[in-house]
């Protein structure tokens, strides 16, 4: 068994317990309100406009045999860049005030989740990062375009209003398979467990950001 399998079984159950979230299970069949659409774009903003950063941040802790994993994280950074912007546009096409998030504070959720990818990094070792990379991206393909999709069917917005989720469920497809490759080539006991642990953490921090949309 390749580790991306291992990492797939071992955060299975937390994996299940995130897609049960009534939010979230709610916005696969069209039945969210526009303004938890929106406060969820919010959260989105406030913790992927980190990611670029905290991509530098993890290369630029990543010991020299680790080279290979440095330009990987190079190729991320590429991909990333900017893509809080169209998270903006988004809200400007759902007629919020686009300003006001970009100038705002996250929810305490997003900036827990954010402050532990930092954490991580700094702390404890910057491969667990890729925990995080993991969530993210296998979320947004199993769930961004169906709820774009349901979406845009039951809140009458213009389909500019969800480029974020069309694109990341598409673009991150592509990623996971770059990932996959990315995180089999790690041999270290140590990188794998901490990886494996930060994936299972985020996928309850990451939670609990749907978990607020809930009382919105």
């Amino acid at each position: 068994m390749s580790f991306f399998e291992q990492l797939q079984q071992l955060t299975h159950a937390e994996q299940l317990e995130l897609q049960s979230i009534p939010v979230i299970q709610n916005a696969m069949t069209g039945q969210v309100t526009l303004n938890q659409y929106v406060a969820f774009l919010t959260q989105a903003y406030h913790h992927v406009k980190h990611t670029v950063p905290l991509l530098m941040a993890c290369g630029s802790r990543l010991s020299d045999e680790k080279e290979w994993l440095r330009e990987a994280i190079a190729h991320y950074i590429e991909e990333e860049i900017g893509h809080q912007e169209w998270i903006l546009n988004d809200i400007t096409a759902c007629g919020a005030d686009a300003d006001a998030v970009r100038y705002g504070q996250p929810g305490f959720a997003a900036e827990l989740m954010v402050a532990y990818a930092y954490d991580t990094i700094a702390r404890v070792n910057p491969v667990g990062f890729l925990g995080m990379v993991y969530v993210l991206e296998s979320t947004s393909v199993q769930l961004a375009t169906h709820a774009a999709s349901s979406l845009h069917g039951s809140l009458n917005l213009p389909k500019n209003a969800f480029s974020y989720l069309d694109s990341h469920g598409t673009l991150d497809l592509a990623h996971v398979d770059f990932f996959r490759d990315l995180v089999n080539r790690l041999d270290l006991f140590e990188d794998k467990a901490c990886l494996v642990h930060c994936a299972k953490s985020v996928f309850s921090l990451y939670g609990d950001i749907f978990r607020t949309l809930e009382s919105v």
